[in-house]
């Protein structure tokens, strides 16, 4: 193989990394935008605040995502008293996809 055509397969390789790492972004950004949204639309704000929106009746999760990660997240908003029996948060129904949106979005926050 040639210096050149070396040259060429590891810039397409480059560029092939860089086009799905920015649609990978894209499309979490989305999932983190259709979270803030379920936040709204499902009334988390009545019980939690984010800065300075909301009620600080539960915990706030300005930086909640700093401290638990997607997967936790998720689990929790799937069935809070099963991760915690004595939680006061009261299961929500959500789809499937929603709870992962709404996970993405706390876990976006730092």
């Amino acid at each position: 193989m040639s210096g050149r055509l070396i040259i060429a397969a590891v810039a397409l390789l480059f560029t092939a990394l860089a086009v799905g790492s920015a649609g990978a972004a894209q499309e979490g950004g989305a999932l983190v935008g259709r979270g803030k949204l379920l936040f709204t639309d499902q009334g988390c704000y009545g019980c939690h605040t984010v800065g300075k929106f909301g009620t600080p009746i539960a915990p706030d999760l300005s930086h909640v995502g700093a401290k638990y990660k997607v997967g936790d997240l998720t689990r929790w908003l799937r069935d809070p008293a099963a991760q915690k029996p004595t939680a006061h948060m009261p299961k929500i129904s959500l789809s499937e996809a929603e709870v992962r949106a709404l996970a993405a979005y706390l876990a976006s926050l730092h």
